[in-house]
């Protein structure tokens, strides 16, 4: 389960509502800005959605196999029209009807999800209401109706329903976790950008006044014949191109901490500070236990097995609906007639009705034996194309795998080259100032430092990104060795 909010986060988040006459200023951890990207980022309110959608999908479904329950009723329907009735003579008269019925119901219905039938109950009264010269008033009442439906060798669409909703909403709570995973990769791939770019404002402020000082001195060494013209262009040079990296590197800055704070809802007018991370999640990955793990909660492998029976029905859909087919309609009940109220719910008779339908093609020119093939055809590319994508997801984990476990490696000697770069620079900058060396090798020894830390910088946010993308393969914490769980009722209820 995702870590709960800590107070800073809450504070921060209290800050960013409020308008501020000044730029206020934070300074974040790595986890911090995953926690906020987790919790407040427009990807993560999206994916939230987008599982809130698929629950009450869900929950349609579900209610499907309960009761139902519906009133009905018509108040009023008036009616005016000439009427023809048959007169002892035998002939016909016809005469202006003035009627108003007025009817209410209820029926209880319950869906059958073995069979695909379905059985109901239902009670109505009716009320008509004549004007004019034949003015008076009947009931008709139908205390109780039972009745069934049930298709014969037909498409039982309720059955393959239960078969697939469940693995749409587990693959939706798949996805949702895979969706976090997602949103904590790149919040990791923003953090480190702002990471690098406040690290090269202060090594672009650093070598901007190392060279000025530089500069000032090899002006005094030219002054009394020490060095030559080209090597005080050379560091004249430095020095202005020091200045202009000075000047980028603000930039890059201000653009790095805007796609970080957009990322993450945050409002333009709030500035932060991150920290350099020194902690690592140092493990060692095996491929059969991640591949295992994927095989278990990847929401891609729930997908597959989604597709395969999908594919399955559409077959026996298109088989069902080409050949023979009817429907059994059966229903019993009482009913009542009179004048009075009171009396129409007195002895009742019963009635009673059968039905059955049937659906016989005689000719239809190949056209369900078409679809039949085609929907064979559909299911056989389904299965190759899952055959293949199990291949390239168990060939995709291996390298994952590999590539994690390198990452500490990578990060080690990234870390040790950091540190003699630093070194190799310091080293020359005072060789450089006793005489011993020129300025090119001078600019060499600080092009050389200032790549090693950017290589650095790299290798941490590489680190943190492989591992976050073990956790969305496998949908695991390594560290702490137990499944990633999410709270689902409550981002229901939120």
């Amino acid at each position: 389960m995702y870590p709960k909010k800590t107070l800073l986060n809450l504070l921060l988040l209290l800050s960013i509502s409020v308008s501020f006459s000044q730029t206020a200023t934070t300074t974040l951890s790595i986890d911090d800005v995953l926690e906020l990207a987790r919790d407040y980022s427009p990807q993560a309110i999206l994916a939230k959605h987008q599982f809130r959608s698929a629950y009450w999908e869900h929950r349609t479904y579900k209610a499907e196999y309960l009761p139902s329950l519906t009133l009905n009723g018509t108040f009023p329907n008036l009616n005016r029209s000439l009427v023809r009735y048959q007169l002892e003579d035998g002939t016909y008269k016809y005469i202006e009807e003035n009627s108003n019925t007025a009817s209410l119901g209820l029926s209880l219905n319950q869906n059958i999800g073995l069979t695909g039938g379905r059985i109901f109950a239902s009670s109505n009264l009716e009320r008509t209401d004549f004007f004019g010269d034949n003015s008076g008033k009947n009931y008709m009442s139908v205390p109780i109706q039972l009745g069934f439906s049930q298709p014969i060798f037909g498409f039982n669409e309720l059955k393959w329903k239960k078969k697939v909703e469940p693995l749409k909403y587990l693959e939706a709570k798949r996805k949702y976790i895979e969706s976090m995973e997602t949103i904590a990769g790149e919040a990791i791939q923003y953090f480190f950008d702002l990471v690098l770019a406040q690290q090269n404002v202060k090594t672009a402020m650093l070598n901007y006044a190392n060279t000025d000082t530089l500069y000032q001195i090899a002006k005094g060494r030219y002054n009394i014949g020490t060095i030559a013209e080209n090597e005080l262009l050379q560091m004249e040079l430095s020095y202005l191109n020091a200045g202009s990296s000075v000047n980028e590197a603000e930039i890059d800055l201000q653009l790095k901490k805007f796609r970080l704070t957009s990322f993450l809802g945050m409002k333009d007018d709030y500035d932060i500070e991150l920290i350099v991370p020194t902690h690592f999640p140092k493990t060692k990955l095996k491929f059969d236990n991640v591949f295992s793990l994927a095989k278990s909660n990847n929401p891609t492998i729930i997908q597959f097995e989604r597709q395969v029976i999908e594919s399955d029905r559409n077959v026996a859909q298109a088989k069902a609906n080409r050949g023979f087919s009817a429907n059994l309609f059966a229903t019993y009940g009482l009913t009542q007639r009179s004048e009075e109220f009171k009396d129409a719910y007195i002895d009742p008779m019963d009635q009673q009705g059968v039905r059955v339908g049937l659906t016989v093609p005689i000719l239809d020119w190949g056209l369900g034996r078409g679809r039949v093939k085609m929907a064979e055809s559909s299911r056989e590319v389904v299965k190759t194309n899952i055959q293949q994508s199990l291949i390239d997801f168990e060939q995709n984990i291996f390298l994952k795998v590999m590539e994690f476990n390198l990452q500490e490696t990578q990060l080690q000697l990234t870390a040790k080259a950091d540190t003699i770069a630093q070194n190799r620079y310091n080293v020359t900058k005072e060789r450089f100032l006793i005489g011993k060396i020129d300025v090119i090798e001078l600019n060499i020894a600080q092009t050389e430092r200032d790549n090693a830390r950017s290589k650095y910088i790299s290798a941490m946010r590489n680190y943190w990104q492989f591992y976050y993308e073990m956790r969305k393969l496998t949908q695991f914490n390594f560290i702490e060795d137990k499944p990633i769980e999410v709270e689902f009722e409550t981002l229901i209820e939120n």
